[in-house]
């Protein structure tokens, strides 16, 4: 599978995530939303770079219980809930968020 943004190929693996994980743009995670008609907020972005920044520190993509979690401590018990998250991803947070942000697919996730 391959995504085009901006005049490049990205390339996706059978589920739709990137092979490359350096090659993440913002430009990217649109267009991979849009293949699933969402369109990204500002929600949706607190989100997405959360996770971002919690792959970079710990080198893996949480699972959801670890993501619900980690995301009440920094960005308040309002967001920290399944709920929540479910509103934004409602394809599962672990793996759609994961997905527009350029990560690998959490472990534990099916």
């Amino acid at each position: 599978m391959a995504l085009e943004v901006n005049g490049s190929t990205i390339e996706q693996d059978e589920e739709g995530y990137l092979v490359d994980l350096s090659s993440w743009t913002p430009d990217i995670a649109t267009a991979l939303a849009a293949e699933e008609d969402v369109e990204l907020s500002e929600e949706h972005w607190d989100i997405i770079n959360f996770l971002r920044e919690y792959y970079e520190e710990y080198q893996i993509a949480p699972a959801v219980r670890v993501l619900t979690k980690a995301v009440g401590k920094r960005l308040g018990k309002d967001k920290g809930n399944s709920k929540y998250l479910y509103s934004l991803f409602p394809y599962g947070p672990g793996k759609q968020a994961c997905k527009y942000a350029g990560l690998p697919k959490p472990t534990g996730c099916v």
